[in-house]
């Protein structure tokens, strides 16, 4: 499976799903990542505010960053190249970079023992 990485612009905390006005796309986000991870993706998120050396580092977010600023991210990498910039993916790009049938996985999670009508 591919390695997936998030470059976050900086955030409150490592999600940016807190405080008093959170951001309904981060919200939706930080959902599909959790629901890509369940389902055996690799993915990894950076934040500015909290990992500066993670994008110091990184030839090609370095790269970027001097070429776009900080206004450009966040920035998306599929195994160290860059697929997204400026906004975040949505859950099928998560899952077509990450190779996931997101059909299965949906049908497996609707049948589990609390989907449906059926109750633990």
């Amino acid at each position: 499976m591919k390695a997936i990485q998030v470059f976050d612009p900086a955030l409150c905390c490592s999600t940016g799903v807190c405080g008093v006005d959170v951001d309904q796309q981060l919200v939706t986000f930080a959902a599909d990542i959790d629901w890509a991870k369940k389902a055996g993706a690799t993915i990894e998120r950076f934040n500015l505010s909290q990992r500066p050396l993670a994008f110091a580092q990184n030839a090609v977010v370095k790269g970027f960053l001097e070429r776009a600023g900080q206004e450009g991210l966040p920035l998306i990498l599929v195994d160290g190249e860059i697929v997204l910039t400026g906004r975040y993916p949505n859950r099928g790009e998560l899952a077509r970079w990450a190779g996931i049938e997101q059909r299965a996985i949906e049908i497996k999670v609707a049948s589990s023992c609390c989907g449906g009508s059926r109750c633990c």
